[in-house]
């Protein structure tokens, strides 16, 4: 493994870092972007789907071992069975500590959809999609170039911006104005399962004033954004059954039932046309206020422009505007499955239909509810559900059986946008990048409310990466100029006064 950090020690010559100017801190990255590269690569390089222990313990093991250069008192921390990493830099007891999450893992890949060798073998490219040999950043570093890997931007990339900035500051004996917590989560794409019993274990050894979460996409519009908020995430399995085996539609077409139109209708009646729920009470307790509004509209957005972009002639009505239907509740069809098609197809009537969902939460719409809501939703749309398979008696008494398996993943949080720690990191910003945005909350979803809750600690997101990163998907990429960027950021906010 190769580490580019070396360990370096403060003197009595170390200074505080507040009065960082812009020029200054444009400066400091440039003379670290290029051995920061080169450590980044060798991070990529190590496969870090949090499914496989082995990979989550050779990731940890870079990270102890980089952390542990830069100055900080490492620990590994076990939860049920999972190990994650703390670090901990402590400039004076008596300033305020922030805590830093930062993902490591990645989604799970599938190298043949890549456009390379391999997505742990991180390439550079052009814009026009040319590949860039690594050894031309030691003649040119052009900012719109993109380093294609798995974990590029989700979120190798931004844990690796705060390691380069501070050891940016360590290496000009620059002391951050704050007490440094860190902890690192290795199973964040599978919804962090252990990360909420970790917290509640390990309440006094995270303790913080504040919390900065280094993961997330920025703004569509391509300003860097600090992000308020996250909706969370709860996920369902509907199954509905027909007959016990797979029929010919010829012999039972028209006699035995389907249950994959069952589903379907099923699905079809829990949305109207212009894409709202339908269920009663999904949407109770949300309230979007004028003030909310008047944010929404001072974020630069063009929903004529982005439904080209994706694709679409026009959006669902949830909301008046993008940010404003990230607000609510939603109800998404991720999967269906009922039988073979293409070449694979048979004439037959399938014995199971399934469908996949997945619910995006708010604060005033908790998991628990929303799955009750759909459960009332379907038993009073004729379906029995049952806990398993049907037994003969079962299905010669009800009409519609089906099962429901629910998983209720990380919870919905938001921080008050005039909050003392959206200001602090507002005023970081201005001196790193100049223009930000400020935005409610985001779509997705971060494992963060354990944290809120328990440590009863304020948080906010910081959003590095490029719009057009390819998140979750092949040929996943961070562009150079949004990592320089992000490495901006990280030395402004080290050096922001937390008092």
């Amino acid at each position: 493994m190769r580490i580019l950090f070396v360990l370096l020690y403060f003197t009595s010559l170390s200074v505080f870092g507040q009065n960082l100017s812009n020029l200054e801190i444009n400066e400091m990255e440039k003379a670290e972007i290029k051995g920061s590269l080169l450590t980044f690569r060798e991070f990529l390089k190590i496969p870090n789907d949090g499914n496989y222990p082995q990979q989550i313990e050779s990731n940890l093991k870079w990270c102890e071992k980089t952390f542990q250069s830069l100055g900080f008192k490492t620990t590994k921390i076990i939860s049920s069975k999972v190990p994650h990493l703390y670090a901990e830099y402590i400039v004076d007891p008596k300033k305020p500590y922030v805590l830093f999450y930062l993902q490591i893992d990645g989604q799970p890949v599938d190298k043949s959809a890549w456009n390379q060798s391999s997505p742990f073998e991180p390439v550079i490219k052009n814009q026009k999609g040319n590949e860039i040999s690594w050894q031309e950043i030691e003649k040119k570093i052009d900012p719109e170039w993109k380093i294609f890997a798995r974990s590029a931007s989700d979120s190798k990339g931004p844990a690796m911006c705060f390691i380069t900035a501070f050891y940016a500051l360590r290496k000009r004996n620059i002391v951050p104005e704050y007490n440094i917590k860190v902890i690192m989560d290795f199973q964040e794409e599978l919804s962090s399962p252990t990360i909420a019993d970790l917290v509640k274990k390990n309440r006094a050894l995270l303790a913080a004033d504040r919390l900065i979460i280094m993961d997330g996409t920025r703004h569509i519009s391509d300003i860097p954004t600090i992000m308020f908020g996250a909706r969370g995430i709860a996920t369902l399995t509907l199954a509905v059954y027909g007959a016990k085996e797979n029929l010919h539609s010829g012999q039972y077409g028209n006699y035995a039932p389907n249950p994959a139109l069952k589903l379907a209708k099923l699905l079809a009646g829990m949305k109207d046309d212009d894409g709202r729920v339908t269920i009663p009470g999904y949407y109770d307790g949300v309230n979007i206020t004028e003030a909310d509004k008047k944010s929404f509209a001072e974020i630069p957005e063009n929903m004529a422009e982005l439904n080209t972009e994706i694709g679409i002639a026009e959006a669902e009505k949830v909301g008046e505007s993008y940010q404003e239907a990230m607000q609510y509740p939603s109800l998404n069809i991720r999967g269906m499955r009922a039988s073979n098609i293409g070449k694979e197809a048979t004439t037959t009537i399938p014995n199971m239909a399934i469908a996949e969902l997945d619910l995006r939460l708010v604060p005033e719409t908790p998991g628990s509810r929303q799955i009750s809501l759909i459960k009332n939703y379907l038993t009073q749309h004729g379906v029995t559900l049952i806990d398993s398979l049907p037994t003969d008696q079962q299905r010669a008494r009800f009409k519609t059986l089906a099962t429901l398996k629910q998983k209720e993943g990380s919870l919905p949080f938001r921080t008050p946008m005039d909050s003392a720690i959206g200001q602090w990191l507002g005023k970081a910003m201005e001196r790193a990048v100049g223009k930000f945005l400020k935005v409610r909350a985001t779509g997705g979803s971060q494992p963060m409310a354990s944290f809120i809750e328990t440590l009863h600690v304020p948080a906010v997101s910081l959003r590095i990466p490029n719009p057009d990163n390819n998140i979750h998907a092949p040929n996943e990429n961070i562009r150079i100029r949004h990592y320089e960027e992000g490495i901006k950021m990280c030395i402004a906010l080290l050096t922001q006064k937390a008092d």
